[in-house]
């Protein structure tokens, strides 16, 4: 009986942290309007999350952005945590900026796009 007990207590809490599985809400964007050949500084804001384990990566053309600047991990109350990355890049045309982010096994990449 006592082993019954444990095992039905174990499958709750698994049960209990798999359920509370939830997909970043991801953001990329410029803090200034997009124009080729002038510098800039590429953000990625991702959002919404649970469980903490995340990696954001900035990349143009394949390669990592130098100097990136990470926020500290914060949470809400409802334990959704949200992190923002940011690194000065200079947009061309043609060259493709990307924030890769990944979460719970799952890698996605997000494009920015100039608004010009």
């Amino acid at each position: 009986m006592k082993l019954l007990l444990c095992l039905a207590a174990l499958v709750a809490v698994f049960c209990a942290v798999s359920c509370k599985n939830s997909p970043p809400k991801v953001l990329i964007y410029s803090r200034n309007p997009g124009e080729y050949g002038k510098e800039n500084t590429l953000i990625c804001h991702v959002s919404n999350f649970h469980p903490p384990d995340i990696t954001i990566d900035l990349l143009c053309d394949g390669n990592l952005l130098p100097n990136p600047v990470q926020t500290d991990l914060a949470f809400k109350q409802d334990w959704h945590f949200h992190l923002t990355k940011s690194a000065a890049f200079t947009p061309e045309s043609g060259k493709t900026c990307i924030c890769k982010v990944n979460h719970a096994g799952t890698s996605k990449q997000y494009t920015w796009e100039p608004n010009m």
